[in-house]
């Protein structure tokens, strides 16, 4: 049986998950603070975007920026983001954990999904800094992951295409594997027919230019312009990947 692709978008705020839902997406990750690799959104953050956005929208739940290993209270910071998104109604939430040792770390995952309850759940990155991606797929899918999100250990989603395309054999249909980092509309189709994903994430952002008539040039280091997904270029990838033949 033929499968339509699906496009999940990576939106730094309600306006970026606005823009996802114009132009086309299927599904939201929600998170603050793009330029860190996203962070968990703030209250109110997730409250309008519920309000407001029609498509499944999936919560990130990361306290910091920097690696995946977490201190008791980050665990409990997590904890209570999980049960805040369940209390809001958001279709799921995208969480991960390893040990110093670069493995999964199961137990603490496994606390933290069953703070999720019926959520669904994707495992993010993390598994991307990983010391084996096969053994950590291997336990994410035992965790009972519905998807996890990957660039394959490399920077980027191309760069990676072969080694994701070796995590979907590996998942053998168990785990749905995301490619995420660096798709454009210009390598989406590319990197859904290298490495056989059917799912994939991409940020669509564009320089928005602020409308501040005034502005002070002594604030060097206050920038006014910010990143924002884009319904044109969300559009765009949209259009692509629906030129590629649907995944059998």
């Amino acid at each position: 049986m033929s499968m339509r692709r699906l496009l999940e978008i990576a939106a730094d705020g309600v306006g970026s998950a606005l823009a996802a839902q114009a132009g086309g997406a299927d599904r939201v990750e929600l998170f603050a603070d793009l330029a860190c690799g996203g962070l968990t959104a703030s209250h109110a953050t997730l409250a309008v975007a519920r309000d407001r956005v029609r498509l499944p929208v999936f919560a990130l739940i990361r306290p910091r920026a920097g690696d995946f290993l977490y201190r008791d209270w980050e665990v409990d910071v997590m904890h209570e983001d999980i049960l805040h998104c369940r209390s809001l109604g958001m279709d799921g939430v995208v969480l991960g954990a390893l040990t110093a040792e670069g493995e999964v770390d199961v137990a603490l995952c496994r606390s933290l999904m069953r703070a999720a309850g019926d959520l669904k759940v994707t495992f993010h990155r993390a598994i991307d800094a990983a010391r084996d991606l096969p053994r950590a797929l291997e336990a994410v899918i035992g965790l009972g992951c519905t998807r996890v999100l990957s660039s394959g250990g490399h920077a980027s989603a191309a760069e990676g295409a072969q080694a994701l395309a070796g995590l979907v054999g590996h998942a053998r249909g168990r785990i749905g594997v995301v490619a995420g980092a660096g798709i454009t509309a210009a390598n989406i189709a590319d990197i859904a027919l290298r490495t056989g994903c059917t799912e994939l994430h991409g940020s669509a952002k564009a320089l928005r230019r602020s409308a501040m008539h005034n502005r002070n040039p002594a604030l060097t280091g206050l920038a006014l312009d910010h990143q924002q997904s884009d319904a044109e270029r969300v559009a765009a990838l949209r259009s692509a990947l629906d030129r590629v033949p649907e995944a059998e």
